[in-house]
């Protein structure tokens, strides 16, 4: 606040008075001064106070809006986990198993096909996905990285006749980085066609197709699967892949996508259209981002519903079981235990379609199972 002189009465020259008149002058500007000031930082904190109290209502009316759908999916997860399976909900003999690349490049030995066909006969595993891969980028695959495939497929129709071994061909795909397999390359799904040939040259029983990530809606894949399928049906082969999950909310791929920039979810249309041309799809049920066993359990039920209503009776549907323990993003070991994932597959089935014969549980992975993922698969599944 600016400050003035003070004016004397007129006709009085006392300095005294003058002074004394100048001091009370200032003690009364100072003082209305120091109210005025006082008043304006009281309104001006009792202004920032409102204007904070209002960023947070917004913003927790703005998480209230983001939290609110995933509050209720979570809520019908778990009570999708509520109820008894029907009765009779168990292998049909139909299961599979995803194998490490240790079978095929000489690491294993007779001992260890000795062990793993004594371990398979208490299953219901009929096939064997063995990892013979992975491609190349471009579409081929190199004879050095499986030069023991004719020994295990040999051994394993001997020791476990009418389980098949069907070659585990894989890929990053070159969908959300510059480097990987293009499939819109001509060239290169030719190549890929190639590859499956020589692997049922060597005499694997079918080809186990992988490309990830893959997303909903790519023509390329579909059309890859057309020139795979002419080739298998030619020879009396199997034709599988592992598939992505289904949307657990209507186009909640196309969401996921613009958020974090990975999709990783298939449209239910789009996995019909996979389940169509080929023998068997196995759905890669885990890596869910469920917290709770429960959660994970009723995930399992709906993606099994979800599968069992677009995949024709005709294709063999499986789904997976998580035999490995991690603990990261996407993967919480104590949440996604095989024994969750076997009642949530028999509660799909049982709501869905409980007499659907083609349909199976896929187990992902030999190397990481233990002893108490083998028992919760035939508690649960096998009986």
């Amino acid at each position: 606040m600016e400050h003035t002189e003070p004016r004397t009465n007129p006709g009085t020259t006392d300095p005294a008075a003058a002074d004394e008149s100048r001091t009370d002058d200032e003690s009364r500007t100072d003082d209305d001064g120091g109210k005025a000031a006082a008043g304006t930082a009281a309104d001006g904190t009792a202004g920032r106070k409102r204007r904070l109290r209002r960023v947070r209502r917004t913003a927790l009316a703005v998480l209230l809006v983001l939290l609110l759908p995933l509050l209720t999916a979570e809520t019908a997860l778990r009570i999708n986990y509520i109820g008894d399976p029907a009765d009779g909900t168990y292998t049909r003999n139909r299961d599979a198993m995803w194998l490490g690349h240790a079978w095929v490049d000489g690491r294993k030995k007779d001992a260890d096909l000795t062990a793993l066909a004594r371990s398979l006969k208490t299953t219901g595993i009929r096939d064997l996905y063995v990892h013979t891969g992975p491609m190349e980028h471009d579409g081929t695959l190199p004879e050095s990285l499986y030069p023991r495939a004719r020994w295990l497929i040999d051994g394993v129709h001997r020791e476990l006749p009418g389980v098949r071994v069907q070659a585990f061909l894989g890929d990053v795909l070159a969908t959300e980085s510059p480097d990987g397999m293009r499939l819109e390359r001509a060239a290169t799904r030719a190549a890929v066609v190639r590859s499956a040939r020589q692997v049922l040259d060597v005499g694997y029983d079918g080809v186990h197709l992988d490309l990830e990530p893959l997303h909903s809606g790519d023509r390329n894949y579909l059309s890859l699967l057309d020139d795979l399928r002419a080739v298998t049906r030619a020879e009396d082969a199997q034709l599988s892949v592992a598939a992505h999950q289904i949307d657990p909310l209507p186009a909640f791929h196309s969401f996921w996508g613009t958020v974090a920039g990975h999709p990783k979810w298939w449209s239910q249309e789009f996995f019909g259209q996979v389940a169509r041309r080929v023998d068997q799809i196995a759905v890669m049920s885990y890596d869910t981002m469920q917290p709770l066993e429960s959660l994970y359990g009723g995930y399992v039920a709906q993606q099994t519903s979800l599968a069992l209503e677009v995949t024709p009776p005709t294709t063999h549907l499986l789904m997976g079981l998580p035999f490995y323990h991690e603990n990261r993003f996407g993967h919480w070991a104590h949440a996604e235990t095989v024994a969750a994932a076997v009642r949530g597959v028999r509660l799909g089935l049982s709501r869905t379609d409980a007499d659907r014969e083609r349909f199976g549980v896929a187990a992902y992975i030999d190397f990481a199972a233990t002893e108490e993922d083998w028992t919760a698969y035939r508690d649960g599944w096998v009986r």
